[in-house]
This record gives structure tokens, C-alpha cells and sequence, in this order.
């Protein structure tokens, strides 16, 4: 699953699939077992671990395509019911010292936790005091996916750091866990732009830097969202599924989230600025679920995907050759 229940399944785990069990399990496309697909001269083919496996290796990671996807088979794993999950709020004032501690304790946390640092603005709700209101704060948020008691003391360390100014971490059903982030997407009143840079750490530099474009994002709901990697979805080599290179060690996604139609060219052009920002801090790859509007795709797709990008292509041309899938992070066939 991805972090926001209403992410459709086929799209995140063609593109990787980035979740609350990525560490511990891997990317969603890990766990695929086969798919059936519908190509593109209309015949029906099942790739799966035992037949076409160039295909199946090619749908994880390399997006749709090769053709419809109709049906998934995946590999389950239990968690929960229940789970630790802790949710520890800074004040901006700190940013630079709790994000240092943060990339210290994230490379060596366990591969039950999956987490983030979320640079963002507060909003007015209770569990935050009245006088950070709307103004420039750092959030980190994590499950355990384990034992919700190993997953508190494993969880510790984090929720140690600094001085927060609100901490509400607890124990929770881990399907509250997935709806977590849902009230900050909602469909159809917001406006949204996002774009995203592999990193390869956080060095003083870089969380100056984002510190920086936090306080002047043009929307309240705007973040900056430091994505714990490494774990298990770091351990497949870069060859071994279409999805490529996993090393870096954090992926930034840039979120411009807005309302208003009028702030559009403010917001983009934001995103943007941090985006070029961040190019000595990246490996040079993008997670492609995040893909801004597709800007300089050809460099894009080379950079991310690397030397799969010709595999890739030697398959496009087998089962899309006029490229009719084509509105999409776009391999092409020639």
C-alpha cells in the first residue's frame, strides 16, 4: 500500500510503490507475483515468475507501458492489527538541530520502522499550542511495523530527540496508520504539483537549504518531505527489477498543495526552485509516481532508470512498438 488509502494500486505499484512497509518489505512491486495485461494489439498475456518474466520484470518499476494491467497477484505479509506509531511535532526555531539528529538516528533504525521528517506549516488544531499556529514546523512521523511494545522502545530514540512541542505517539490499528495522511489530500478541493530528488544524505547544507524553502513555500500546505529509505527495498541490486538503482538513502518529495487557481504559477514555480535546488544533494534520479508534468522527460527517464532504460525500451518495441500507451512516464520504443 501507499500512505493515502485512496493511492490506486495499479498505478503506485507500477511506478515502485513507496509505503508504510517499505522497509520492511520492499516496494509494492516486490511483492508482485504476476499480473495479466492487455496489450496493446489486444492480446491477453500473464507475466508472472514462471512465464514472461522480461514482462514482469518490466512492470515493476517501469510503469504501464507495456499494456492495461487487468488483474495483480501479490505476496501478503501479517502486520497489526495493532502498531506503534509515533508522531512528534518541532518548532520551526529548530529545524536545523532536530533534522541533523534525525538523518543520524535514521540510517541506523531498524527495518521495522519506516518513517519521515516533514517540514511544513502548523495548522490550527488543538493537539498544537496556539502559538506555533501557522508557522514553520518539522514533523516526524513513523510506524513499527513489529510489536507495537518492541515498536515503543524501538521508536524511543526518535521521539527523544530535541524538545517537541507536541508529541502524539501512540499505539494504533495499523488501518488508521494508512488513513493517516487522508484528510491532508482530499479530492477535488485541492490543487496539487509534486516533484521529488533521491538524495544521498542530509548534510548541514541541504537541511539549510530546506529549512530555508519551508518558510517561504507560498501555501500553508505546501511540505517537504524526507522519506526514510534503506531497509529492504534498498537490498534488490539495481538490475534486479526495471525499477532501478535503491541506494540513496532518502528520497525529498516536493509537495505544492494549494486551493486557490490564483496561486497555480506561485506554487509550481516553488517546487521548481526547490527541485534545482537540490541537484548537488541527488543522485540525479526521481521517484516517477512524483513526476511534476513530466519536465525534461527524456533526461528524466535516463537518469532514473539508467541502464535498464534499454531493456526497457527493447520491450516497449515487443509490445507497444507505436507506443499507443504513451500518456505516461513514457519509455519509447525507439
Amino acid at each position: 500500500m501507499g500512505v493515502v488509502t485512496q493511492t490506486g494500486i495499479a498505478g503506485l505499484t507500477l511506478g515502485g510503490g513507496l509505503g508504510w512497509l517499505r522497509r520492511k518489505y520492499g516496494l509494492s512491486c516486490d511483492s508482485l507475483i504476476s499480473v495479466d495485461l492487455v496489450t496493446a494489439a489486444g492480446e491477453v498475456v500473464t507475466a508472472g515468475t514462471e512465464h514472461d518474466q522480461d514482462l514482469l520484470w518490466a512492470v515493476r518499476g517501469g510503469g504501464g507501458n507495456f499494456g492495461v494491467v487487468t488483474s495483480f497477484e501479490f505476496r501478503a505479509y501479517p502486520v497489526g492489527p495493532d502498531v506503534y506509531f509515533a508522531q512528534v511535532l518541532h518548532a520551526g526555531a529548530d529545524a536545523r538541530a532536530v533534522l541533523r539528529s534525525y538523518g543520524e538516528w535514521a540510517v541506523t533504525a531498524p527495518d521495522e520502522i519506516s518513517s519521515f521528517a516533514i517540514l511544513w506549516h502548523a495548522p490550527e488544531i488543538e493537539e498544537i499550542p496556539a502559538e506555533h499556529h501557522g508557522t514553520p514546523i518539522v514533523v516526524f512521523v513513523a510506524m513499527h511495523s513489529g510489536d507495537a511494545a518492541r515498536g515503543e522502545a524501538e521508536l524511543r530514540p526518535l521521539r527523544d530527540i530535541g524538545s517537541p512541542i507536541a508529541d502524539l505517539s501512540g499505539v494504533q490499528p495499523y488501518l488508521d496508520v494508512q488513513r493517516f495522511f487522508d484528510e491532508d489530500y482530499p479530492a477535488h478541493t485541492m490543487r496539487y504539483y509534486w516533484k521529488s530528488r533521491y538524495l544521498t544524505g542530509l548534510p548541514d547544507e541541504l537541511i539549510d537549504m530546506l529549512v530555508k524553502r519551508n518558510e517561504i513555500s507560498p501555501s500553508p500546505h505546501c511540505t517537504l518531505d524526507v522519506w526514510q529509505l534503506g531497509g529492504m527495498l534498498s537490498r534488490p541490486g539495481a538490475r534486479d527489477t526495471a525499477f532501478g538503482d535503491r541506494s540513496a538513502p532518502f528520497l525529498l518529495g516536493i509537495e505544492a498543495n494549494w486551493e486557490s487557481p490564483r496561486d497555480d504559477e506561485a506554487c509550481v514555480e516553488w517546487a521548481r526552485g526547490v527541485y534545482a535546488a537540490l541537484a548537488p544533494f541527488s543522485t540525479g534520479a526521481e521517484y516517477l509516481n512524483f513526476p511534476g508534468a513530466y519536465e525534461e522527460h527524456d533526461r528524466m527517464m535516463r537518469t532514473t532508470f539508467g541502464d535498464n532504460l534499454d531493456r526497457l525500451a527493447a520491450l516497449k518495441r515487443q509490445y507497444d512498438p507505436d507506443n499507443l500507451f504513451r500518456l505516461n512516464q513514457n519509455v519509447r520504443p525507439d
